[in-house]
């Protein structure tokens, strides 16, 4: 059996792990959440990294940190998971949807000034499968409107764009550590701090609302509640589990890479004869690996395929629906333009297995599967 995803593991993690336990230290901002924040920032050159609960909670932390509020409306691609719209909703503003290019699934850059209106507080962007958006263009866009800019990154850690690391070209970056990503806590995240003026206030809403870390460094008489704010801090245990794959992280990284490149390899031949379609990388991005996807004919051709490699015991799965076609999509936000790719797309693309430590004759296996199901559609059509 081939499963869609492992958890990457590494050797000796249950030391680090065991150390924590130890040391009695459980609760957050222990050592290894330490280790692990300045690993990050020297990695992706962010001016701070903080970790957090999940990749959601760096996500509603990013909302909070922008003050978004009832009537503020953030610009967001329909084509992302659910929680990209829904920490926006959960402050009471409105996500509003635009459509994404048919060959990365990336927010449209040249449909963002269309849905700009004067309650447009922020633009949300999300990268996908290792692949960054236009984000000098979006920067651009955001700059010359007075917008901040909020890079779901969850997918992207590890890749850039134009040699620069995803998550740190908007105001903000989330970042995830869930099971399915490349590095994981198996719950966990990060929000990366890029815009220096909302550091001081970040450390006060991760403390509660408090001033906590002032007061730790001296810097204010008493320790009080002066925010907003909630409990961003994940376990120290959590931490630990992380560290080693953050000294890790390149090989981690390079291991993903190759696995990509393999299916590519072996699967170009369905694309050239026309039979699917394979992620487009361009020029500028530098992928971490994070995903394989092959874009079939359509939805019943998709599902069809998923079916067969299961019954070889391969796993695969579809992707994200669109979000502005969904109840909540439609109850709390509203989509803006025309939806020429999003719905289209979205329902032909099947996701193949993908983990650190995937063999290449699991990859093999896999390519092989799916040109048999090829080979048997073209010999029920004779």
């Amino acid at each position: 059996m081939i499963p869609f995803n492992k958890a990457p593991y590494v050797e000796g993690a249950e030391q680090y792990v065991l150390d924590v336990i130890k040391s009695r230290h459980l609760m957050g901002d222990g050592p290894y959440t330490i280790k692990d924040q300045e690993i990050l920032e020297e990695k992706t050159n962010c001016r701070k990294v903080f970790l957090t609960h999940t990749g959601t909670d760096a996500l509603e932390f990013a909302c909070l940190l922008a003050d978004i509020g009832p009537g503020d409306e953030v610009i967001v691609p329909s084509f992302t998971f659910p929680t990209t719209a829904a920490c926006i909703t959960l402050f009471h503003g409105t996500p509003v949807f635009i459509d994404c290019h048919k060959e990365t699934m990336a927010i449209d850059e040249t449909k963002i000034e269309a849905a700009i209106t004067e309650r447009t507080k922020a633009i949300m962007v999300m990268h996908y499968a290792g692949v960054g958006c236009e984000m000098e263009k979006i920067c651009e866009i955001a700059k010359e409107h007075g917008l901040l800019v909020i890079e779901d990154a969850a997918q992207v850690l590890g890749a850039k764009w134009n040699g620069k690391a995803l998550g740190t070209f908007g105001d903000i970056g989330c970042i995830s550590f869930h099971q399915t990503k490349n590095y994981t806590m198996g719950e966990g995240g990060a929000i990366f701090i890029n815009n220096p003026d909302l550091i001081d206030r970040a450390y006060i809403l991760r403390d509660s609302g408090t001033n906590a870390y002032a007061f730790e460094q001296g810097l204010v008489p008493a320790y009080t509640w002066v925010d907003k704010g909630s409990s961003y801090m994940p376990s120290e245990l959590q931490a630990a589990y992380l560290y080693p794959q953050m000294l890790k992280f390149d090989e981690i990284n390079k291991d993903r890479v190759k696995s990509f490149w393999s299916y590519y390899e072996k699967l170009k031949d369905l694309k050239e004869t026309g039979k699917l379609d394979l992620p487009f990388v361009p020029k500028q991005a530098e992928i971490n690996g994070h995903m394989f996807y092959v874009k079939t004919k359509d939805f019943d051709e998709m599902n069809a395929l998923r079916k067969y490699l299961k019954s070889k015991d391969i796993y695969a799965s579809f992707h994200y629906q669109p979000l502005h076609s969904a109840k909540a999509g439609r109850m709390f936000g509203r989509f803006v333009g025309e939806d020429i790719n999003t719905t289209a797309e979205s329902r032909r693309i099947l996701r193949l297995p993908m983990f650190y430590g995937l063999t290449e004759e699991e990859i093999t296996e896999v390519a092989n599967a799916i040109h048999e199901f090829y080979n048997k559609q073209g010999d029920t059509t004779k």
